[in-house]
């Protein structure tokens, strides 16, 4: 297993928390291919990136993960905005930050997306060509989804409540928080959920040894202002020409991650695009669990080696 090295990064005004996660046999007077990871939506830098980086770095390669920024360890006011400019914005900090470090080849770095992150690594890609290879796995156009997910009435309306809640906020009245997620399968249970893929998220985020204190598991309401107007994909046949990897679980579900990761792949430019289906993976098995993580690795490993050698 690598070393871990704890480093701050900034995003304007604010610092950014993230981890390195360093090879083996790592010799800070060699160069190495760098990889920025983008996480999901609600995670922090000790869940999914974390296991996605330590993999990535047992195979030879330089791997940052870290909390968005208003979310975890990273700095931020209000807390549990989830804010997709900001987060892209991270994105581009992060690869800042790579290149004032000198065992990281500035010729050599690459980006994976998993999930929410997987939208926000595209459209940060779109503009930031120091990423030489993009690769994603379940990836989701979070805006796309969230649009999907609701009735124009429903959304509409969850426009306006937006507004008055600013409207309360302004006035002194106390931020809302809304679970991303039920707290807990009973939780799940008694609301009369029945989508699996609910709780197989609870499952991982909320009741397994992945459950970290600093995911809070709480969306700032007024995030949704943000999320309901983001595009992570519609430039991508303009802008996006990048080799690209795009990884998807062979099990469809509500998350839309097969149909998301088929759409990014068709709409790339790029003359060297791959899809690589996980055959029998739902959604939130691809966070974790080594019968399928393990395929993906491999296939991402593949993919940076092609187009991050020396």
């Amino acid at each position: 297993m690598g070393h871990l090295k704890r480093i701050s990064f900034k995003n304007r005004s604010i610092d950014v928390a993230g981890n390195i996660h360093l090879p083996n046999g790592f010799d800070a007077s060699k160069t190495y291919a760098a990889i920025v990871l983008a996480t999901p939506g609600s995670s922090v830098k000790e869940q999914i990136g974390a296991i996605y980086a330590e993999k990535l770095a047992e195979r030879g390669f330089v791997a940052l993960t870290f909390d968005p920024s208003y979310q975890g360890d990273s700095g931020g006011v209000p807390r549990d905005l989830e804010d997709p400019a900001v987060r892209v914005e991270d994105i581009r900090c992060a690869v800042d930050y790579l290149m004032t470090e000198p065992f990281v080849d500035e010729e050599r770095v690459g980006l994976l997306g998993i999930c929410a992150g997987g939208g926000y690594a595209i459209n940060a890609a779109l503009t930031e060509h120091r990423f030489r290879a993009i690769g994603t796995v379940v990836a989701n156009d979070i805006g796309s989804a969230f649009r999907q997910m609701q009735p124009k009435e429903e959304l509409l309306k969850k426009l306006k409540d937006v507004g008055k809640q600013r409207t309360a906020e302004a006035r002194g009245g106390e931020p809302r928080r809304d679970p991303w997620i039920p707290d807990s399968l009973k939780e799940a249970e008694a609301a009369g959920i029945r989508d699996p893929e609910v709780f197989e998220a609870v499952k991982f985020y909320r009741e397994s040894s992945y459950r970290h204190p600093n995911s809070t598991n709480r969306l700032l309401f007024s995030s949704y202002a943000e999320l309901l107007s983001f595009d992570a994909f519609h430039l991508v046949p303009e802008l996006l020409t990048q080799p690209l990897q795009v990884v998807v679980g062979g099990k469809r579900g509500n998350t839309g991650q097969f149909e998301a990761g088929h759409r990014l792949f068709d709409l790339s430019p790029a003359a060297d695009k791959d899809i690589f289906v996980v055959e029998g993976a739902g959604h939130y098995d691809m966070y974790y669990k080594p019968e399928y993580v393990n395929p993906a690795i491999d296939r991402l490993v593949l993919f940076y080696s092609k187009h991050l050698s020396a």
